[in-house]
């Protein structure tokens, strides 16, 4: 019987495919897909592990046995005979061989996969027994996994999709609790034609990365990954934040029809591609592109982006298992982004991490789980507390200055002590690569307007910075006090609160007094119900996904800037902004 889920709408669009549910959170995994020829391999993986686990169970009875009848735990004794039972159970091996052959899931990702199959069964015992031995079934996957996660995985983010394969010719849809980003850009090219979590945003990450992928999505489900089954037919609907379960044939043929429809719709906007962002009263508007790796170059420069305003630095970063990459890595990476943009100006973030981007090896610092991530060490407070890694990032991106226009980003300052320490490593990196007799490039100095008392404090900031960039997630989520990955707040997540028009408002006209650039490149650049109120506040210079640049410029081009200026002053001065928005 067909049935709904509602969330929040954050990538547009109709979505139909079969259900493909991502495991637990709690159960840390990777996620990707193999090629034909690696299916042998994976499944050798599984047995590998499993023969392992089964010869420490057997050390383990072994050692009972020795101890003696006096001295061993018949109930400890028991239950390794039940995780041995269930390490060799048929409905196990047999459904993750099918996960792997059928789907070309990698192994740990088939494990989970038939862990989720085979839970949802004894849930449904009736036997309270029985149902209990689903935690015995988890501890032998989780068992399994923690052997298998020694070994090197043959694929890694970024590889080529199987969705070339015919074994792969299903539309999916990936239905998850949670998804980092690093999740996120490995499944960047893969099959999937929408996905689903049960957590999450407007403005977190995972929809951030989701809206750069161009295709539907829904955050903030509650329990979808729970009421949605493996293989279920599902229709994701993007623009309203509804999941369809199980659809009807009536329901199929509507959303079909809905779904070619916004294709149509692609398909006009692509003819703006090479039109110029100017207003009907002859005002230039620049439209730079976010990325989050080198490869999103391209799609930048086929949506028309005139440069990146936002390079998000921190993707290289993550889903390393701790290993950082090195000032090499890393100068080889923002020199691809930066000839891949083929002369047109890269502005790249140094990395923002923690909050909903951790690392793998600042994620979970020791007494650290009761405090809130995003107040902590993050983003430059993080790069200023490693100042050799901070060193090595900032040298490479000096480096690929030479090879193009790079301008360097910083996030979140809120200090001036913070100002003069990044600057003084930023003139330490120079020196050090000038002593070395490395080629560098001349760089431009930003800053990132993302805390209230950053905004509060823009001549200092304009003293020392080439130009500023407004972070309107951070700003709304610091200036209102909510967490913008949480889902249960996320109704007051406001970007035309009063108190947040006002400090964009405040910044953009003091750069323009001093002559200063100034870009908006959060969500709300992309926003084409922010548009007209943006460029009345007197932006020009707009960042966004490379997704929504077609759309937010067939706003520009219908918009008279001298007409918005008075409305958008009275929009300002309103209680109510919302109100006016749509005046």
């Amino acid at each position: 019987m067909s049935f709904s889920v509602h969330g929040l709408a954050v990538s547009r669009g109709i979505a139909i495919g079969r259900a493909v549910i991502v495991a637990s959170s709690r159960i840390d995994v990777a996620h990707y897909f193999v090629q034909t020829e690696q299916v042998d391999g994976e499944i050798e993986r599984l047995r590998h592990a499993r023969n392992e686990v089964a010869a420490e169970i057997l050390k383990v009875q072994q050692s009972l046995h020795d101890l003696g009848p006096s001295d061993a735990h018949p109930e400890l004794t028991a239950l390794l005979d039940v995780h041995l039972m269930l390490l060799q159970d048929e409905q196990l091996t047999n459904g993750v061989k099918h996960w792997i052959v059928e789907r070309h899931y990698n192994a740990e990702w088939a494990l989970t996969t038939q862990l989720e199959v085979i839970a949802r069964q004894f849930d449904e015992m009736e036997d309270p027994y029985l149902r209990e031995r689903k935690a015995d079934l988890e501890q032998v996957v989780e068992r399994i996994l923690r052997v298998m996660r020694g070994v090197t995985s043959p694929v890694g983010v970024g590889q080529p999709r199987p969705g070339q394969d015919s074994a792969v010719d299903v539309p999916l849809v990936l239905i998850a609790h949670d998804l980092s980003p690093a999740d996120m850009l490995q499944f960047k090219q893969s099959v999937f034609a929408g996905f689903v979590t049960d957590v999450g945003g407007k403005t977190s990450h995972t929809a951030i990365v989701a809206r750069s992928m161009d295709i539907p999505a829904v955050v903030g489900a509650r329990s979808a990954s729970q009421l949605i089954e493996q293989d279920d037919w599902v229709i994701i609907d993007g623009d309203a934040g509804v999941v369809v379960i199980d659809p009807s044939p009536i329901l199929l043929a509507e959303y079909g029809f809905k779904q070619r429809q916004g294709e149509v719709e692609r398909e006009r906007l692509s003819r703006l591609k090479n039109t110029p962002a100017v207003t009907l009263d002859g005002q230039k508007i620049e439209l730079l592109a976010n990325i989050e790796q080198p490869e999103d170059a391209v799609g930048a420069l086929k949506a028309g982006a005139v440069g990146v305003g936002l390079f998000r630095s921190e993707f290289l970063f993550m889903g390393r298992n701790g290993k950082l990459p090195d000032e090499e890595e890393q100068y080889q990476a923002y020199k691809r982004a930066v000839e891949g943009m083929q002369g047109l100006p890269v502005t790249i973030r140094t990395v923002d991490v923690g909050a909903d981007k951790p690392l793998d090896r600042v994620a979970q610092r020791a007494g650290e789980d009761h405090l809130n991530p995003a107040l902590g060490l993050r983003a430059i407070r993080w790069s200023l507390a490693d100042p050799a890694m901070f060193l090595a990032q900032l040298r490479a991106i000096l480096r690929a200055a030479a090879h193009g226009p790079v301008h360097l980003l910083i996030p979140m300052l809120a200090h001036a002590s913070e100002i003069r320490q990044t600057l003084a490593l930023v003139h330490r990196a120079r020196e050090q690569l000038e002593a070395a007799g490395v080629r560098q490039g001349v760089v431009k100095l930003g800053a990132m307007i993302e805390v209230p008392a950053a905004a509060l404090t823009i001549p200092l900031f304009l003293k020392h910075f080439d130009f500023l960039s407004i972070g309107t997630n951070d700003l709304i989520q610091y200036t209102l006090a909510i967490d913008r990955a949480d889902e249960a707040v996320s109704h007051l997540y406001d970007p035309v609160h009063p108190a947040v028009l006002h400090l964009l408002a405040n910044t953009i006209a003091q750069c323009h007094e001093q002559g200063k650039g100034v870009s908006v490149c959060g969500e709300m650049a992309g926003d084409v119900a922010m548009t007209r109120l943006l460029l009345g506040l007197g932006l020009r210079s707009f960042s966004m996904h490379p997704s929504q640049i077609l759309a937010v410029k067939q706003q520009i081009l219908r918009c008279d800037t001298t007409r918005l200026q008075t409305w958008a002053q009275t929009v300002l001065a309103a209680e109510d902004p919302a109100a006016l928005m749509t005046d």
